[in-house]
């Protein structure tokens, strides 16, 4: 982590990350349904038995390819955060799979959200569960 900027003496970088991250997932979550509608009206309709299987994979695909392009989703770079690994480098393919599965995990299982909610409240680096594991950390950009 010593190629990560440091909170104590680079606290800009850090500064409002839990909220923008909020804001990021909720402006995801919303681009993501509307990335449903399109397999439905396809189906005429029949997509709508699938809704959970189809968003299901929709927000994987969208996520890792987000990330592993840019090193952040839409949401991310709308509100000016991105990933970076322990090296400060951005995420490959291979992390932003690991990191969106991560992300499913803590999804799935409500205790493991929480925990990882409180952790990026709790941490100088703004770091979740998934973060924490793999070495990621959630950054303001660069100006």
């Amino acid at each position: 982590m010593t190629h990560l900027p440091d909170p104590d003496s680079q606290p800009e970088f850090y500064q409002s990350v839990v909220t923008k991250r909020f804001v990021a997932w909720l402006f995801d979550i919303a681009f993501i349904s509307l990335l449903c509608i399109v397999p439905v009206f396809l189906t005429l309709g029949a997509g709508l038995f699938f809704l959970p299987l189809i968003y299901a994979v929709l927000s994987f695909v969208y996520r890792v390819v987000t990330i592993a392009n840019a090193s952040a989703t839409l949401g991310m770079r709308f509100m000016g955060i991105e990933l970076r690994d322990a090296f400060g480098s951005r995420l490959d393919t291979g992390k932003a799979v690991a990191h969106t599965a991560g992300y499913f995990v803590s999804m799935a299982f409500f205790v493991v959200q929480i925990i990882s909610v409180i952790m990026m409240l709790t941490n100088a680096r703004c770091q979740g569960l998934t973060d924490s594991f793999l070495g990621t950390v959630m950054i303001n950009q660069r100006a």
